[in-house]
C-alpha cells in the first residue's frame, strides 16, 4: 500500500492559501481604486457648483441651530 505524501497536500494547502490572500489583497485594492475614484468625482461635481460638502453641511447645521435657538426666546 502507498504511504500518503504529505508535504504535497501542505504545499498545496499553503499555494491554495496564497492565493486566496492575494485575490483579496487586489479586491481591496480594486475597492480602494474605486473608492477613491468616486469621492474625485464628487469633489468634482461640487467644485463646478461652488461650494464645498463640508461648507454646505456646516452652513445647513449653523442655519437651523440659529433658526431653532431664534424661535426658543421668543416663547419665553
Amino acid at each position: 500500500m502507498a504511504k500518503p505524501n504529505y508535504s504535497f497536500a501542505k504545499r498545496q494547502r499553503d499555494l491554495a492559501k496564497e492565493q486566496k490572500k492575494e485575490e483579496k489583497a487586489q479586491r481591496k485594492q480594486a475597492e480602494k481604486a474605486e473608492a477613491e475614484a468616486g469621492e474625485a468625482a464628487v469633489v468634482d461635481g461640487e467644485n463646478a457648483e461652488g461650494s464645498s460638502e463640508a461648507e454646505h453641511s456646516t452652513d445647513a447645521e449653523g442655519s437651523a441651530d440659529v433658526k431653532g435657538s431664534a424661535e426658543a426666546k421668543p416663547a419665553e
